[in-house]
């Protein structure tokens, strides 16, 4: 399998190339240059398999041959082996037609685990191959970058530089990080927002001739395919749950960077019966106003309850643009850089086709308060403020009760103590693991929020190694 940069500008490139990469050359996200297709009956087949045997099965679709069947086996064995719960990612009944999906197993206590713990994994075996290194540049709205050091910290080929704004993410996913031991671990906290932190990983991306030679800038965020890879695997599984009992399922999915049902809209495309796809942010809702209204422009990036969300520029939906505009590279480039000058609009055909698979809901604080006490009120269970907006999006959106709505449960509520005592709830204790958290030394840096900053930061430090 090749994949192409959805800029077209930059030659096909294999899936090791697309790992070690992330961003294509010329500015773009890779996405296969064809996607695979399950059958009925291969779905059929697949309801047996374990989390781990499942994954296999999908993954190995897009590696296709790049990592050897039993190294690759291995590889995803190892990153679920740690994970709380049998199932991996269990099913939740709550009530009607209305589940949720726990994806905060790992050993980090968000979704981001699923993908981490595996792309560190396929780090460490292309860069053995090859006894290179490379330096991690990443942003983080919170759970990427815990993700990321637990997932790649073992790496011996790989430095890290994790970025988050500064005061913008809770204390527990904050702590996460830089409680993190490691010579090639570094936290950074730039003042800025999240969308500042990933404009720093673009513009690095961009020009590296800033680094060392002999190094390379290697993608954790979700634009490396890697990540999306990893998580289509867990729609299949919740879908297969259903598959014979219903004609179909639906997913509503806390989202801010799209990464994350953008891998829905491929478990879709690639024949998993999916009926709708929910997009659920909160008030930084350039997505929602799209979908709503075809108006997709930028407004000022406010803080929330559900940090994780706290995003305006969403990388990810570039790659669903590159359907949308039915692989017009032109057009998505014209799209894409033309976001900070004019609202952006489509063809009323471009967007059925974008409602044609996504509806969406934004939800504010209070709204999302409500919903928690709502929810636990009524079936017991106690949400995470980001698992919120998708259950509250659920609710407003569901167009069909007879069909099983997924809400994707995306953080352990541990994780967000404002939201939770907000809500009029104590705050969960964290598990076993992470029980000693708020004792634990921190180490971090606090850059301006410039580009030059740290492109010198991280150069010292590569330098001394």
């Amino acid at each position: 399998m090749k994949y192409i940069s959805t800029r077209g500008q930059s030659p096909a490139a294999s899936f090791e190339e697309v790992v070690l990469t992330g961003l294509a050359p010329d500015g773009g996200l890779y996405v296969p240059q064809q996607l695979p297709v399950v059958s009925l009956q291969q779905l059929a087949d697949w309801q047996k398999l374990s989390y781990s045997e499942l994954a296999f099965e999908v993954i190995r679709l897009f590696v296709d041959g790049a990592i050897p069947d039993a190294a690759l086996k291995t590889m995803i064995n190892d990153s679920y082996a740690s994970f709380t719960d049998p199932d991996v990612a269990p099913l939740l009944h709550l009530h009607d037609n209305q589940w949720v999906m726990e994806l905060y197993c790992g050993p980090t206590l968000a979704f981001k685990d699923f993908a981490l713990q595996l792309l560190g994994r396929l780090l460490d075996y292309f860069l053995e191959k090859r006894q290179q290194h490379v330096a991690i540049l990443g942003a983080t709205s919170g759970d990427t970058g815990s993700a990321a050091l637990e997932g790649c910290k073992h790496c011996r080929f790989v430095d890290m530089f994790i970025l988050h704004p500064h005061n913008r993410v809770s204390e527990v996913q904050r702590r996460q990080m830089t409680t993190v031991t490691g010579s090639n671990i570094n936290n950074i906290a730039v003042e800025g927002n999240f969308d500042d932190c990933q404009e720093i990983v673009k513009k690095a991306f961009a020009d590296q001739s800033f680094l060392p030679q002999g190094y390379q800038l290697v993608a954790v965020n979700s634009i490396n395919f890697a990540r999306i890879m990893a998580q289509i695997v867990y729609y299949f599984h919740a879908g297969l749950k259903f598959l014979g009992k219903a004609p179909a399922v639906s997913f509503s999915v806390p989202t801010g960077n799209f990464g994350d049902i953008y891998a829905g809209y491929l478990a879709k495309q690639m024949g998993l019966p999916i009926r709708q796809l929910i997009i659920a942010t909160n008030k930084n809702d350039i997505l929602h106003r799209f979908i709503s209204s075809n108006r997709y422009h930028k407004t000022s990036l406010e803080p929330t309850l559900s940090p994780s969300m706290d995003i305006m520029v969403s990388s990810n939906f570039e790659r669903f643009l590159f359907d949308m505009f039915q692989h017009d590279a032109k057009r998505v480039t014209q799209f894409v850089t033309g976001l900070n000058q004019e609202v952006q609009q489509v063809s009323e055909a471009q967007w059925a086709r974008a409602r044609a698979h996504f509806a969406s809901y934004s939800v504010d604080d209070a709204a999302t308060c409500a919903t928690i006490r709502d929810t636990h009120q009524r079936t017991g269970y106690l949400a995470d403020p980001h698992t919120a907006t998708g259950i509250k999006a659920a609710q407003m959106c569901d167009t069909d009760s007879s069909i099983p709505m997924i809400t994707l449960a995306t953080a352990h509520p541990a994780k967000f103590a404002a939201a939770i005592e907000q809500a009029g709830f104590a705050v969960p204790a964290l598990p076993p693991h992470m029980a000693d958290l708020f004792s634990r030394e921190e180490r971090c840096s606090v850059l301006p929020n410039s580009l030059d900053a740290v492109k010198q930061f991280m150069l010292q430090h590569l330098a001394s190694k």
